[in-house]
């Protein structure tokens, strides 16, 4: 019986891809901090269409490039209050100062 071909180092990896849980819907995980409790849901990098500011270092969030979108915890509000931050700067959000501002 004849073997299938082994990939080679360069194609592996390069399969279908694989779906993101719970059929396609991404997953909102609860964060507390200083600042309060927060709603957080990472967004990869292709399912990302628009460009965004980011609240942290006020800089572009270029379409296609994977974040965090995160929204108070506390059920007021609505997709207005959502925020779309870089990872770093979402994690570094409690070393900053009020009103910090990069130049």
């Amino acid at each position: 019986m004849a073997r299938g071909r082994r990939p080679r180092p360069a194609e592996r990896g390069r399969g279908r891809p694989v779906p993101p849980p719970l059929g396609g819907a991404m997953v909102t995980r609860r964060e507390s901090g200083r600042d309060g409790e927060w709603n957080v849901r990472h967004v990869p990098g292709g399912s990302s269409v628009k460009d965004y500011r980011c609240p942290g270092c006020e800089q572009l969030v270029a379409a296609g490039t994977g974040h965090v979108v995160a929204w108070p915890a506390d059920g007021y509000g609505g997709v207005e209050d959502r925020r779309h931050w870089h990872l770093p700067c979402w994690n570094a959000r409690e070393r900053r100062r009020p009103g910090f501002r990069r130049r």
